[in-house]
């Protein structure tokens, strides 16, 4: 654990003191930034596994940071706001948080889902990993191809397309489970993610997420399938005739 380094960002002093204090209590390294410019300066200095990111800021506000931490490589994001507004939710998974948690909350519930996320992060960096030896090849989804040695999702022109851990991991579930149906019970199990569950949406908020990524018409989806009252269903290209 004390490997693992946090990056909070608020613009309110004492929350920042506050997550950075009960945090480092846990055995995490922590460091605080009051903005965007400051968070830079210090994943200059240090990379980190997860950002602690307050969504309503002046200037750069969460939604900026979180879009720029996503294409910056893999880290964990957890999203922070003092709104309980669900559309401020889908929005920020969206834009790539992995979880999200509105104010004021305990820090305990912080701790857990802080826990939740970089056990994600690290399963998935294992599993790309243990991938090198077992998974030799890729797999074409829609306009995407998704490398399974090493973990990357690309264009078919070649441009890399980033992924949270648990986007790549439900693609990876996807893509082990060809043609099948898989209930959001089940993907939440093989995503990891049955153990904290930002709410009941988020299944469905990743799965229109990427397939903005992979599918050439995010709105009448061939590759990623709603499968009515199941659940869903990736369709290979030799397959995507065959089922309406």
């Amino acid at each position: 654990m004390a490997d693992e380094h946090i990056v909070v960002v608020d613009d309110e002093p004492e929350v920042r003191d506050m997550i950075r204090d009960y945090l480092t209590g846990q055995g995490y390294a922590v460091s605080t930034a009051d903005g965007g410019a400051a968070m830079r300066a210090i994943l200059a200095e240090r990379p980190a596994h997860l950002a602690i990111l307050d969504l309503r800021m002046p200037g750069e506000d969460g939604l900026s940071l979180a879009r720029y931490l996503r294409n910056q490589g893999p880290i964990g994001i957890i999203m922070v706001t003092a709104s309980t507004e669900v559309i401020d939710r889908v929005v920020g998974l969206e834009m790539g948080a992995d979880d999200y948690l509105a104010k004021p909350f305990d820090p305990r519930e912080l701790l857990a889902r802080v826990r939740s996320v970089l056990r994600r992060v690290q399963q998935s960096s294992a599993e790309k990993q243990q991938s090198i030896a077992t998974l030799g090849h890729e797999v074409r989804m829609g306009r995407c191809m998704l490398n399974l040695e090493s973990g990357r999702l690309y264009s078919i022109t070649g441009e890399d397309v980033p992924l949270t851990a648990m986007e790549y991991d439900l693609l990876k579930a996807f893509a082990d489970r060809p043609n099948r149906i898989l209930t959001r019970d089940q993907l939440l199990d093989l995503a990891h993610n049955r153990d904290m569950e930002a709410f009941d949406r988020s299944i469905d908020i990743r799965i229109m997420r990427l397939r903005r990524k992979i599918e050439d018409d995010p709105e009448h989806p061939q590759v990623l399938k709603t499968i009515r009252g199941q659940g869903y269903m990736f369709v290979t290209a030799d397959r995507a005739g065959q089922r309406s």
